[in-house]
């Protein structure tokens, strides 16, 4: 088992601030790892929540207790959207800053935000990225992207240039990458892949000196596309798709697309069945997300999934990517998500859900054979987060009362350990963060929440 620390599992390097979750997961491997105890079930929850017509999407950190808030608005009709930013008091999520109105080509979609090492804020919004001020947050540099279409997360690599992608289905042509420098966001290349790609990027940087950086390459990157999952070289002046891929669905085959990737323990680990109707219809139009009515229920992620397959986790070993191995935990037709899972070294074990069936899992990893260990009776919809020391996973549950909660689950053995009410009406696939002081932050749309034990 892993003995490095959540720091370094989460592969966070020298292109962000020195923080403990500076970008969505907090890394690039996107482990969801927090460092220190949660104990919540030794503890007693208190919750702050803040509701607002805002679409909240993460919370990051920069400085110790410098909290960010970044997201766009649910406008899929009416006036045009723009992003946002927010400086918040770490307590009472009070808005300290806010940038102006960021353009985002009118698209609608969960963009990204990052702590740079420049000290920056950066921000991408639908085709749009940003540089902000860490204080007040007013505008330092702008920049159109070159595919006008919603951008699905950004990343920063190990010599700061900055990664981001544009989303794109089966059909729709293949997925441009956009690698840009991060002072003047100047764009230094574009790529475009074969295939779509729909979930956003994983990335690692290579050890100077080991043989996988030998030809002079400082990252690489996992883009998940409609039949592939992907890999980059990052060099320091060019990219390059690498002839490393492993197939993980068939075109129009009985299962839907993948989000996105998390690495660990030598692995890949990711789900599919992701292109449910209502991301389906958010990106069939342009702007994507724009409707001339309001979309209403068309938009719900809990409608029938177009497909017939159950939801899969797949474990791709990142040296041997054709012995691909992957489980139906649920075995349930017309499974769905829209949300990655996550693998705990510490436990041997990786968490996966079905949101449109219902149902939270924990495989057991330490064995030749994926094998189910727990299944707990939730309905999961986000990105979660991992308390490794003391064996803590936290994740949403969308009741059948409609109430998104948080719960805490023992992640070796299933437990339920607490359960707490985050006041949110609505549930969708956005990130927790992990605090520093036995706290969770809680994004959705219209309510942002911190959770803490005491």
């Amino acid at each position: 088992m892993s003995t490095s620390t959540p720091l370094d599992r989460q592969g966070t390097h020298a292109g962000y601030w020195p923080s403990p979750w500076p970008v969505e997961c907090g890394g690039n491997r996107r482990q969801k790892s927090g460092t220190g105890r949660l104990d919540a079930a030794d503890g007693t929850a208190n919750v702050v929540t803040r509701r607002d017509g805002l679409w909240h999407v993460m919370v990051i950190e920069r400085d110790p207790g410098q909290l960010y808030v970044g997201g766009t608005l649910p406008n899929f009709s009416g006036p045009p959207p723009h992003g946002w930013v927010e400086r918040i008091d770490p307590e009472t999520l009070a808005p300290l800053a806010a940038s102006p109105k960021l353009p985002c080509g009118e698209h609608v979609w969960c963009g990204a935000i990052l702590a740079h090492a420049n000290g920056s804020i950066m921000s991408v919004n639908g085709s749009f990225l940003h540089r902000l001020d860490p204080l007040d947050l007013s505008i330092l540099a702008e920049r159109q992207l070159p595919a006008d279409r919603s951008h699905n997360g950004l990343l920063a690599l190990s010599d700061g240039t900055l990664i981001t992608k544009d989303l794109r289905l089966e059909g729709q042509g293949g997925t441009t990458i956009t690698r840009l420098e991060p002072e003047h966001l100047a764009v230094l290349e574009t790529i475009v892949l074969p295939e779509g790609s729909m979930g956003r990027i994983a990335a690692d940087a290579l050890a100077a000196g080991s043989i996988e950086a030998s030809d002079g390459a400082t990252d690489v990157i996992y883009v998940p596309g409609t039949e592939h999952l992907w890999r980059l070289r990052a060099h320091a002046d060019r990219l390059e798709v690498d002839d490393w891929r492993a197939r993980y669905r068939q075109a129009n085959d009985q299962w839907g697309l993948a989000w996105d990737a998390c690495l660990s323990d030598g692995h890949c680990w990711l789900m599919d069945c992701g292109d449910v109707l209502s991301v389906r219809r958010i990106h069939e139009v342009e702007p994507n997300g724009r409707y001339q009515d309001p979309p209403g229920r068309d938009l719900s992620w809990r409608l029938p999934a177009p497909w017939a397959g159950a939801q899969r986790l797949f474990r791709i070993p990142l040296d041997q990517p054709e012995q691909m191995q992957w489980i139906e935990p649920f075995g349930i037709p017309g499974g769905g998500i829209i949300a990655p899972p996550v693998h705990v070294p510490e436990a041997e074990i990786a968490v996966a859900w079905d949101s449109v069936n219902g149902g939270l899992a924990g495989v057991a990893t330490g064995g030749d054979d994926l094998e189910l260990a727990w299944h707990l009776d939730i309905r999961a919809s986000m990105q979660p987060v991992v308390f490794p020391e003391s064996g803590e996973l936290v994740i949403n549950d969308f009741t059948k009362d409609g109430n998104d909660d948080l719960v805490v689950v023992d992640v070796t053995s299933g437990q339920l350990l607490d359960r707490v009410s985050t006041g949110s009406r609505v549930a969708n696939g956005m990130f927790l963060t992990a605090g520093g002081s036995r706290d969770v932050f809680y994004c959705s749309t219209t309510a942002l929440a911190r959770v803490a034990w005491r």
